[in-house]
């Protein structure tokens, strides 16, 4: 299917490239991303940031750890690396969810520019891993360098914070969702609610909150 879209429409189109490589990414074909790349390079498309961007996140998805350190290592070649915090994210993505989080938390902290994406990178990636502990410290490293969590690190840290049953934080992370008004608009924070709360042993708490979300 892969090899019928790109021949067909390629050409010698870097844009169009990089939207079909991305379009199987975000579809979840990690693999077809990948043969696309491929087919982009036989017909002597050049990639650039978004590309290897795309790529990147094809290799974490599907667990090519190997294809995905050979990326970067094109990646730093051809100099991209340097200002890109959009790749540098992808990189920390990729190693992250290949459990590869020494890697990741190297590439993170060598990062001239941080983005609230790449904090969601190498928590989420930490845990992902059941690295509950670290992950819960990065949350506390990240909201002290002044950014602000996404509902994405919202539900990773309720996840950590069930899974050693960390109440504090929970009860905190769940302060922060009311004043922003988050547990009306996501389902999956409401969950995370209560599965945090029954996991830390107070099951009134998860009632009212599953109460809440139901109304």
């Amino acid at each position: 299917h892969c090899d019928i879209v790109c021949r067909g429409f390629l050409g010698k189109d870097l844009a169009l490239g990089n939207a079909l490589v991305d379009m199987y990414v975000q579809q979840g074909h990690g693999h077809e991303a990948l043969k696309c790349f491929k087919l982009m390079q036989s017909e002597g498309i050049s990639p650039d940031e978004v590309t290897f961007t795309c790529i990147l996140k094809a290799c974490g998805n599907i667990g090519a750890i190997e294809k995905g350190k050979y990326f970067h290592h094109e990646v730093i070649c051809k100099g991209f690396l340097e200002k890109d915090v959009v790749l540098g994210t992808a990189l920390v993505d990729m190693y992250a969810k290949c459990g590869e989080l020494e890697t990741a938390l190297q590439i993170f902290d060598a990062m001239t520019f941080k983005s609230t994406a790449s904090w969601t990178a190498l928590i989420t990636g930490y845990v992902q891993h059941e690295r509950f502990d670290e992950a819960l410290d990065y949350f506390d490293k990240m909201q002290h360098d002044g950014f602000s969590p996404n509902n994405a690190i919202f539900l990773s840290i309720l996840k950590a914070s069930g899974s050693i049953g960390d109440l504090n934080t929970g009860e905190s992370i769940h302060a922060k969702i009311v004043k922003g008004g988050l547990l009306m608009k996501s389902d999956f924070i409401g969950n995370a609610l209560v599965d945090m709360y029954a996991k830390c042993g107070v099951p009134s708490k998860a009632h009212d909150v599953f109460y809440h979300i139901q109304v």
